[in-house]
């Protein structure tokens, strides 16, 4: 069962929201928002309902800290908030949201935005065996409007043939970047394909594969070598 996480100070909020979804999800809550980012690292959600506005506390703030942290990037933020405007919707989409919801909540609407983000985030899983491993590196090249990037990223899982990532540049599919490791010094490892993007107002989640031909899918198929890698479930 995927896990949700609610971030928000009033406690009626949070047993309403907890009661119209935990008959499809796993719920963890809390009215503290300073808990929030340890609460998502022990529990790992597949998503996080989050309100803007609680007592010394930003939500904006939060939400940035989910959307740029590399342990919670991936995770799709959905803001819950009794304020409304354009201005500040715009705002929560550049700072990563996958979703806006104003108070009071349309739980049907939600539910669907939950099942569809959930669903993305299932896609890339089952094609190959694929092991979470965190891999610190950076990837370079021409953008959709080619313009030249070089961006820090960590994998967020590896197979034999690619790997997950978050990118905050705008990649087509069959675009080439140039792959490097970073370690002690950085390595450059080989070039690799974009297959998959989703672009999610701040980021991109990328599903990159290596070329048989360069050295990256040596180094992909020995980090799957290591001990302690878990293979994924579903």
């Amino acid at each position: 069962m995927a896990r949700i996480l609610i971030v928000d100070d009033d406690e009626s909020i949070r047993r309403l929201v907890r009661l119209k979804l935990v008959d499809l999800y796993e719920i963890f809550d809390t009215g503290k928002p300073e808990e929030a980012l340890a609460l998502a690292l022990a529990h790992k959600p597949d998503a996080i309902l989050l309100d803007l506005r609680m007592p010394g506390y930003s939500g904006f703030e939060l939400c940035k800290t989910f959307t740029s942290f590399s342990a919670t990037q991936l995770i799709p933020v959905f803001v819950i908030s009794g304020e409304g405007g354009a201005k500040t919707k715009e705002f929560c989409r550049d700072l990563g949201a996958a979703a806006y919801f104003e108070k009071p909540v349309n739980f049907d609407a939600l539910r669907a935005s939950l099942v569809e983000a959930l669903q993305k985030r299932r896609l890339e899983r089952r094609s190959e065996v694929r092991v979470g491993l965190r891999v610190p590196m950076k990837i370079s090249g021409k953008d959709s409007n080619g313009n030249a990037f070089s961006l820090p990223t960590t994998s967020e899982n590896v197979s034999k043939s690619g790997f997950l990532c978050a990118c905050s540049a705008v990649l087509a599919i069959d675009l080439i970047v140039d792959v490097y490791l970073l370690a002690a010094e950085q390595e450059h490892v080989g070039k690799a394909r974009v297959v998959r993007a989703e672009w999610g107002d701040a980021i991109s989640v990328l599903w990159i594969q290596v070329y048989r031909d360069h050295r990256v899918v040596g180094a992909s198929m020995n980090f799957i070598r290591e001990p302690l890698i878990a293979d994924f479930g579903d």
